[in-house]
């Protein structure tokens, strides 16, 4: 259970206890991303990566859902059930990529690709999905791309992500744009290679959002699910893994007996494996979220409905 606040007094002693209750209270949804403190994970009602919780979020058949994760997830929520109030712990609880990619400048970009089909990667805003074609997650980006063989394609924004698929899409003309996450540049191959040298057993999990460096030593690469489920299935007791590490509760939950080991980053002194912005969200700010119904998050009605049909195309096509 939750320690008691001492700092604010307008919050009960028992924090998961009174979440529950306000979830009933408002006939709410909790939709939480696994990049997010455990505390978080166990009180949701669905735990998953974009496109699981894409999925949740198209099924939902509550009034009002909170979504403990970074903004462009929620937004994503809001554009799939425009008639629900759609709230988030921390409004400030954004994304590398998707600052990294304003609408403005991705719409020059596009345009200079005429014909091009526009893949988006989740990670991006809803405006920017608005001008896509068809969104993507990183567990079915290399379909969705074969889908469209032999169309020219602008891929956006994650440049690790867009170069891993083109490698599993047999594809080498995907025009990328060239953004990063904050957290998967931070891995290191240099010292990713002397950890191997520590531990010849271990075997190496990573994300394609990493740098072509890392994943060139990964013994297996997928999203954050596939990287949960292999880790659970893997026959090696220790395993090091390059991705944010809010993973690592559910892996140690089903297979509590391997070892787990967090690849390392260009910088021993900071936690660059933990995302920022994942993690501005607590208990206490969903209590309040849930209690207040803000933050609101909203999507302008033109943006949404131009953003509803790469979201559905996606989902069609996965």
């Amino acid at each position: 259970m939750a320690e008691p606040s001492l700092s604010r007094p307008d919050l009960p002693d028992d924090l998961e206890d009174a979440i529950v209750a306000l979830k009933e209270e408002r006939n709410a949804v909790i939709l939480c991303h696994y990049y997010q403190d455990d505390e978080l994970q166990d009180l949701a009602d669905v735990v998953g990566d974009s496109l699981a919780l894409a999925r949740a979020a198209q099924q939902v058949d509550r009034d009002v859902i909170a979504f403990c994760g970074v903004h462009f997830m929620a937004e994503t929520a809001k554009i799939l059930n425009p008639e629900r109030t759609v709230v988030i712990p921390d409004l400030e609880a954004g994304c590398s990529l998707a600052d990294g990619c304003p609408a403005d400048e991705f719409e020059a970009f596009v345009k200079q690709h005429p014909g091009a089909t526009v893949i988006s990667y989740i990670n991006c805003s809803a405006a920017v999905k608005a001008l896509s074609d068809v969104i993507c997650t990183s567990s079915n980006a290399a379909k969705i791309v074969q889908h469209f063989e032999g169309q020219p394609i602008v891929f956006a924004p994650d440049r690790h992500l867009g170069r891993w698929v083109s490698k599993q899409a047999g594809r080498d003309d995907l025009v990328l744009w060239p953004g990063t996450c904050v957290v998967h540049e931070q891995f290191s191959a240099r010292e990713l290679a002397k950890l191997k040298v520590r531990h010849p057993e271990a075997e190496v999990l990573a994300h394609p959002e990493c740098d072509e460096a890392v994943l060139d030593q990964a013994d297996f690469i997928a999203s954050t699910t596939g990287i949960i489920t292999r880790a659970v299935e893997s026959p090696a007791g220790t395993l090091i893994i390059a991705t944010e590490d809010g993973v690592f509760h559910q892996i140690a939950q089903r297979a509590p007996e391997k070892e787990l080991i967090q690849a390392p980053g260009t910088d021993e002194s900071c936690a660059c494996n933990r995302c920022p912005y994942m993690r501005l969200n607590t208990l206490e700010k969903l209590y309040l979220c849930l209690r207040d119904l803000r933050p609101e998050v909203t999507v302008p009605d033109d943006v949404r409905v131009k953003a509803l049909r790469p979201i559905e195309r996606m989902l069609e096509l996965s």
